[in-house]
C-alpha cells in the first residue's frame, strides 16, 4: 500500500522529488494550511516536509505560537503554515479562532488535514468543517499502521469519494506515504485535481430560507468573499467575531 521515500533531500536527485527548505521562504508559490486535530501527528508531517529548521512566532495579536516552513517538489515552492492544533472551527476558543480565520481568509491554495487513522470518526467532524469553508484540501490518515494494529481497515477510496476530496494513508513517522501525499498537494494546488467537497446538508427549510436571503445580502455587502452560506451560518449561530466584523466592515481583512 506504501512506498518509503528514498530521498530525503534530494539535492542531486530529479526536481520531482522533496527539498526540504526550512527557512529558506524568500518566495513561494503556493501556500499550504496544515490543519488537524491535537495528537495526530501533524507536526511530525510539517517536521517531514519541511525539515527540522522553521520559523516561529506568534500569530498577530494573539500568544500562540505560529510555525511556518517551506519545501520543493515538482519544481514549484510550496509555504507551509502548521495551524494550531483543533477539534473545531466554531471559535470557541482563541486557537479554533486562528485555524478558521486563516483557512476563510488567508485563502490557502491546499488545506492539508492530517487525521488520527485510528480514531477517523472523531476527527471527521473538524474535516467536515475545514470542507464547509474550502474546496481545496487533501486529508492525510496518518497513524494508518496503529489502525491497522487496532484491527480498523479503512477504505481511502470510498473514503474519498464521500468527502469529495483526495485522501492519502500514511505513516508519517516513518515516511510511508509522504510522496504520494506531496503528488496529491501539488495535484490540488495547480488545478489538475478538482476537489467537490461534501457540504452538510442543511434539513431545517427555515434555516434554509433563512440562508437564501443572508447570502446575496453578504456576497453584495463584501464582493469577492471566500464562502458567504459560511458567514451566513455564523451570522445565525451569533458568532461574535463574525457579527462584529460584519458590523465594522472588516469582514475578510481580519490580520492573518
Amino acid at each position: 500500500m506504501f512506498r518509503e521515500d528514498k530521498c530525503e533531500d534530494c539535492t542531486n536527485q530529479s526536481d520531482i522529488r522533496l527539498k526540504k527548505l526550512g527557512l529558506d521562504m524568500a518566495s513561494w508559490d503556493y501556500v499550504v494550511a496544515l490543519a488537524g486535530n491535537p495528537n495526530t501527528g501533524k507536526s511530525t508531517v510539517f517536521n517531514h516536509l519541511t525539515g527540522l529548521r522553521q520559523h516561529t512566532g506568534n500569530w498577530p495579536g494573539k500568544t500562540v505560537s505560529r510555525a511556518e516552513g517551506g519545501y520543493s517538489y515538482g519544481g514549484k515552492k510550496y509555504k507551509l503554515v502548521d495551524l494550531p492544533g483543533t477539534y473545531s472551527l466554531l471559535s470557541a476558543s482563541t486557537d479554533e479562532e486562528i485555524a478558521r480565520n486563516f483557512i476563510l481568509f488567508g485563502k490557502p491554495d491546499v488545506t492539508l488535514i492530517v487525521a488520527d487513522a485510528s480514531r477517523l470518526e472523531r476527527n471527521l467532524n473538524l474535516t467536515l468543517q475545514i470542507l464547509e469553508i474550502t474546496d481545496r484540501a487533501v486529508l492525510c490518515l496518518n497513524l494508518i499502521d496503529e489502525a491497522k494494529r487496532h484491527g480498523i481497515l479503512i477504505d481511502d477510496r470510498q473514503l474519498s469519494k464521500e468527502l469529495g476530496i483526495p485522501v492519502v494513508p500514511a505513516t508519517a513517522r516513518y515516511g510511508l506515504g509522504m510522496q504520494k501525499l506531496l503528488q496529491t498537494v501539488r495535484e490540488v494546488a495547480t488545478g489538475e485535481f478538482q476537489c467537490k467537497p461534501r457540504k452538510i446538508k442543511t434539513i431545517s427549510p427555515f434555516l434554509n430560507r433563512a440562508l437564501k436571503k443572508l447570502i446575496p445580502v453578504i456576497q453584495a455587502q463584501f464582493p469577492g468573499i471566500s464562502n458567504a452560506r459560511w458567514i451566513a451560518l455564523r451570522l445565525l449561530e451569533g458568532d461574535r467575531e463574525v457579527v462584529e466584523a460584519v458590523e465594522n466592515g472588516t469582514l475578510g481583512t481580519l490580520e492573518i
